[in-house]
C-alpha cells in the first residue's frame, strides 16, 4: 500500500505555569491510503492531542517540541500557517471532532457553516457550492431542506453526520475521526459506522479512528495503535491485537477489561491506580507503577518501542518471553 503520512519522533508538550505536560512524547506511525487506523488508551493518553496535532492545531499552550509530520514529501509542522489553511487543513487533512455540536455555531443555519468552509477554500458561485453541499449531505442521508436549519433543531446523529460531509466535501486525504459516536445511542452509532464504511469504500479515504471503545475499534480499523501516557505501547494489525496474544501488559489489561457476548466471564479485569502526571512521569517504562508483570529494569530503564513480529511493535522489557 502507497503510505500517505508519516509521522516520526513527533513532540508536542504543554507548557504551563506548573511544568511541562508531555502530551505527546516520541510518537512514531505511519498512515497508508485506504487504510483505518485506530488510536485507544484511556482518557488522556494523548489521542485527540494527536488529531489535533496532525491537523496542524495544538491547542494553547500546546507546542511542538519536536519530531515531523510528513504529508507529500513535506514536513508540515514547518509550513506558514497561511498554507495549511490554504493546502492543508481541510483540503488534504480534516477532522470530525468529538461532539458534534461543539463544532457547530447555534446561531448559524447549517447550510451557512457548510457555505462558508467551502468557499473559503474554493472559489465558485453561491449557486453551485449550495448544489454540492445537497449533494453531499444526501451522500451522508441527510435531506436538502437540512440546509435551513439551525444545529439545535436537529437530532444528534443527524448533526454528526452534518460535519462528516463537511469533513468530506473538499476530498481530503485523510479523515480525522475523534470518537464520532461518542453521546449516541446503539442504533444511531450502527447507522454512523456503516456510514462511514461506505464513505470509505466510495472516496478511498484514510481514516484515522480515535476511540476508548475497543469493541468499535476492533470493528473499524485494520491496525490499533494502543496509547498510554503520550506515548505508543503497542502497535500491530487488528488480528494481531485482538487475536487473543497481545504483546504489551497494558494492552492486555484492557482487552480483559472489556465484556464479551461470546465468552462468560465472571469477573472483568482492571488496572488498579491512575495514569501518571505528564509534568512529572515515573522514570523507566511509564506503565511500571500500574503494570502486573513489572520487574526491575521496568522502573530504571525507559523500553524502545521495537519490531516482535512482522508489523507488530512493542514497548515492553518482557517482549518475547
Amino acid at each position: 500500500m502507497d503510505k500517505i503520512l508519516e509521522v516520526k519522533n513527533l513532540k508536542l508538550y504543554y507548557h504551563t505555569s506548573k511544568g511541562t505536560v508531555k502530551a505527546l512524547d516520541d510518537v512514531t506511525f505511519d498512515l497508508f491510503k485506504g487504510e483505518t487506523f485506530g488510536l485507544v488508551g484511556e482518557s488522556g493518553c494523548g489521542k485527540t492531542t494527536t488529531g489535533t496535532a496532525l491537523l496542524r492545531m495544538p491547542t494553547p499552550p500546546g507546542r511542538y517540541d519536536g519530531g515531523q509530520i510528513v504529508l507529500d514529501g513535506r514536513d508540515i509542522i514547518d509550513l506558514p500557517e497561511n498554507d495549511v489553511r490554504k493546502h492543508i487543513r481541510w483540503e488534504k487533512i480534516s477532522m470530525v471532532f468529538q461532539g458534534a455540536m461543539n463544532c457547530l455555531t447555534p446561531v448559524y443555519t447549517v447550510g451557512k457553516q457548510m457555505l462558508e468552509t467551502l468557499q473559503e477554500h474554493r472559489e465558485m458561485e453561491k449557486v453551485q457550492a449550495e448544489e454540492l453541499i445537497r449533494e453531499y449531505l444526501e451522500l451522508v442521508g441527510l435531506p436538502p431542506e437540512v440546509m435551513g436549519r439551525y444545529p439545535h433543531e436537529l437530532s444528534g446523529g443527524m448533526k454528526q453526520r452534518i460535519v462528516i460531509a463537511t469533513a468530506l466535501f473538499l476530498k481530503p486525504d485523510v479523515v480525522i475521526l475523534d470518537e464520532p459516536t461518542t453521546a449516541l445511542d446503539v442504533i444511531v452509532q450502527a447507522q454512523i459506522i456503516n456510514l462511514l464504511k461506505k464513505l470509505k469504500k466510495t472516496f478511498n479515504l484514510s481514516f484515522i479512528f480515535i476511540t476508548h471503545d475497543l469493541a468499535l475499534e476492533a470493528e473499524v480499523s485494520d491496525r490499533i495503535c494502543v496509547m498510554y501516557a503520550g506515548k505508543i505501547s503497542e502497535l500491530g494489525t487488528n488480528g494481531q491485537i485482538f487475536g487473543g496474544h497481545p504483546a504489551h501488559p497494558y494492552t492486555e489489561k484492557l482487552l480483559s477489561a472489556t465484556p464479551l457476548l461470546h465468552k462468560k466471564v465472571d469477573t472483568l479485569s482492571f488496572i488498579p491506580g491512575a495514569p501518571p502526571d505528564l509534568i512529572d512521569p515515573p522514570t523507566g517504562c511509564r506503565f511500571h507503577p500500574r503494570c502486573h508483570k513489572v520487574i526491575d529494569v521496568c522502573r530504571e530503564k525507559e523500553p524502545e518501542l521495537k519490531e516482535i513480529g512482522t508489523g507488530h511493535m512493542a514497548a515492553c522489557w518482557r517482549c518475547g518471553e
